[in-house]
């Protein structure tokens, strides 16, 4: 009964981190990791608020609990 429960517990406690908002130069950082190892040399990325944005296209990810959007715009 008890390994049941601790399991649960862990369940839950997992799950809250996993839901937890992440920070948008965080993530920032990690999608510019994804783009340089996919080769990419000259890019923009830029942290704006939702109602920045212009193209939803452009948007390559969701921070800071959904109030900011991390916009990709390759250039040359």
């Amino acid at each position: 009964m008890n390994r049941w429960t601790v399991a649960i517990l862990l369940c839950v406690l997992g799950s809250t981190a996993w839901a937890a908002p992440k920070p948008c130069e965080e993530l920032k950082q990690e999608i510019e990791v994804k783009i340089q190892a996919a080769g990419v040399s000259s890019y923009t990325l830029e942290i704006v608020d939702n109602d920045e944005v212009q193209d939803q296209s452009m948007v390559v990810g969701s921070c800071d609990g959904g109030t900011k959007k991390i916009i990709y715009q390759k250039n040359g």
